[in-house]
């Protein structure tokens, strides 16, 4: 599954013929389609094997920290971490795989929207408890926030993808924590 991940997270939904995950996974097209139901099928299982490894970041940050910075902070560490890992494609899988598509695979471009809009509430979300906590300011606007926050992961995975480096990715996360930090409590 991880090498049908991989393909994927390269090339997107489309760029992937059946033609290449035989060659990929060096097994027979029937079988994949006896094992999957179809091309979908698999690639819905690969996405789901992402976001319970490298793409599920952010779930165990917010899970693990214990303030809101500290978490925003892990997540955006640990995103420009898995859009330049060394031994993966560049960029995040559920980003680049289907954003443009035929009206045909419309269900694929939604199915990685629906994650794309599920990291955007777990920001919001975070947030949320961080002002009920006392840890940002009552009148943050934490819509916003968490909108700030969607937009630069989905930039980081765009740039990391485009080839810029780790360190200047890095770099720019000091920069992204000052509107978290101006709305500290």
């Amino acid at each position: 599954m991880t090498k049908a991940r991989d393909a994927f997270w390269a090339r997107g939904y489309e760029g992937v013929s059946m033609a290449d995950l035989v060659d990929t996974l060096g097994i027979a097209s029937a079988r994949i389609y006896a094992a999957f139901g179809s091309k979908e099928r698999l690639f819905r299982e690969a996405v789901e094997l992402y976001a319970s490894d490298e793409g599920g970041f952010a779930e165990r940050a917010v899970a693990q920290e214990p303030t809101a910075v500290r978490a925003i902070e892990r997540i955006l560490r640990e995103a420009v971490e898995t859009c330049t890992l060394k031994d993966r494609p560049a960029g995040c899988m559920v980003v680049s795989a289907a954003t443009n598509c035929t009206v045909e695979n419309d269900s694929v471009r939604e199915l990685l929207a629906g994650y794309r809009a599920r990291r955007a509430v777990l920001l919001r979300e975070r947030l949320a408890r961080a002002v009920e906590e006392g840890e940002l300011r009552p009148d943050t606007d934490i819509a916003a926030l968490a909108d700030h926050y969607a937009a630069i992961l989905i930039g980081i995975a765009v740039q990391a993808r485009d080839g810029v480096s780790r360190k200047r990715l890095l770099a720019t996360i000091p920069p992204a924590m000052l509107a978290l930090r101006a709305a500290a409590a």
